[in-house]
């Protein structure tokens, strides 16, 4: 039985897997592509804190729960003070995997609530996926002005 309320994303990003994994760990070259502040601990049960852009500018919180350097990270995820999705309540998966001289990022976010969720997130993973896919690529994404009117 799979389970119905799943995002998957995949990009191909024009780096190699070290430097694609710096920009999902390293709290300064996160900041190039997605948020204002990060605190990343990766390492199982390390902290995963993400403070958003725009109107909204919700915090993310999770914990890892498996780093593999520059093959694979998996940590929870939720929003403070999010009702549909708290804190740790779903989970991320990137694969990290060489291809075509690049790397190809294949992202799973599971345990989303609803299909809305499931919609909302989608369009957010959209958004900041395209961004990392040009500053791991050593292309400056521009300023990041979130999703307008995004509720996730």
């Amino acid at each position: 039985m799979t389970e119905p309320f799943i995002v998957r994303r995949e990009t191909q990003i024009a780096a190699p897997r070290a430097t694609v994994f710096a920009f999902l760990t390293d709290p300064d070259k996160i900041l190039s592509w997605m948020g204002t502040e990060a605190t990343m601990e990766p390492h199982p049960d390390g902290l995963y804190l993400l403070k958003g852009i725009g109107p909204r500018s919700g915090v993310a919180r999770g914990a890892f729960r498996e780093v593999v350097p520059v093959h694979r990270l998996a940590y929870t995820f939720g929003w403070d003070g999010g009702q549909e999705v708290p804190p740790g309540s779903s989970l991320i998966e990137i694969d990290l995997i060489e291809r075509d001289g690049g790397t190809l990022l294949r992202m799973t976010h599971s345990g989303l609530p609803n299909e809305a969720q499931c919609i909302s997130h989608d369009r957010g993973w959209a958004h900041y996926l395209d961004r990392l896919t040009s500053a791991a690529a050593g292309r400056n994404p521009g300023p990041d002005k979130g999703l307008a009117n995004e509720k996730m």
